[in-house]
This record gives C-alpha cells, structure tokens and sequence, in this order.
C-alpha cells in the first residue's frame, strides 16, 4: 500500500529512500468496511486520506434529511473535505466507505510538518488534489441537462468500475434519483 502513495505522487527522484520512508511513517493506514464513516460532518475535518483500495463517498443530508451523494472517490486519489482541511471550519458533507475500502490517512498538522520538510511533497499532492477536482467538476457537468434514464448511462459510461462496486441507494443519490427509478431505468436497458 505504501508503495502506491509514493509511485502515486512520483517522488521517486526528486527524495531519497530515507526521506520516503519519513513521509510514509507519518500516514496510517485503515480498513473500512462498507457504510463506515471515516469523518463525520458537523466537525472540522483534519484529515486527508488516499485511497489504496476501494471507494469512498462524500455525501450531506439535504434539507428534508435526505442523504445526497455528492461524489465518489476510488483508488489512487486523496480524499478529504477539502474547505474545512484547508480553512479549519465545520464540514457539512461525511466521507464514508461505499464499499469495503483500505485508506493511508494524515492528521493536517502532520502533512504541515511533512510539507515544511519536503516542499516536493506539497506539490505534488496538490497536483493531485487539483486533478481530482477537476475530473469531478467535469463528471459532474456530464450530467447536467439530461434526464435521469441518460445519466445513468452516461455514469455507466463514464465511471463503470464505480457502477460495479457501490451499492444502487449510492448510484441513486448520486444522480439525484430515486432508487426505485434507477431499478425501473435497469430493467428496460
């Protein structure tokens, strides 16, 4: 797992093997099961996460309690909330597992640390941050305009290893439908 972080972030070259190892001690790796929460809302989150194996779920109740999935997360990218990490104020979304997940996770005060030590790590985890939110404002915008029988089939398309691991209340939620309208939409295609 470690090893995934680091040819992840492709310091390879730019640490040496000593310095690698200081930023690995400094991550813990997690298990999760599925449905577990790794932070909850309502706090301020002072984690970042990266995921080796699984998917996580950034999710938040909406006004009439319902949960809405906002985003999933799968293996090779960090995950936090990322406005409460950076600006320590309270998070309304929760990141949980969507499925059985294996996480290396960093406490803010410790990636400081290891951002003074190494400035190459701070780059290149924010290349990495700012690579995922880019593919997920994109993702999102896919959707945008079409009926809930098109964006199905668009996120089939368009992120099938999610499709396959997380169950169907997650893929409803996240596409802003019912969960009984995504199995009628199953059944015809």
């Amino acid at each position: 797992m470690d090893n995934q972080l680091l040819n992840h972030l492709q310091l390879g070259t730019l640490l040496s093997a000593d310095d690698q190892l200081a930023i690995l001690d400094a991550f813990e790796y997690r298990t999760y099961k599925e449905g577990a929460t790794l932070f909850q809302s309502a706090h301020i989150c002072r984690q970042l996460f990266f995921v080796c194996k699984g998917i996580l779920r950034i999710l938040a109740q909406s006004e009439n309690g319902n949960e809405v999935t906002h985003y999933f997360i799968s293996e090779n990218r960090f995950c936090t909330i990322l406005n409460s990490f950076i600006n320590r104020v309270v998070a309304h979304e929760t990141i949980e597992a969507a499925c059985d997940a294996e996480v290396l996770s960093i406490d803010r005060a410790a990636l400081m640390d290891l951002y003074e030590k190494y400035p190459a790590l701070k780059t290149a985890i924010d290349n990495s941050i700012q690579k995922t939110l880019l593919e997920k404002i994109n993702t999102r915008n896919a959707y945008l305009g079409y009926d809930s029988s098109e964006r199905y089939r668009l996120f089939l398309e368009r992120q099938p290893d999610i499709a396959n691991r997380v169950s169907l209340g997650d893929i409803a939620s996240y596409l802003g439908i019912t969960q009984q309208s995504l199995s009628r939409i199953r059944r015809k295609q």
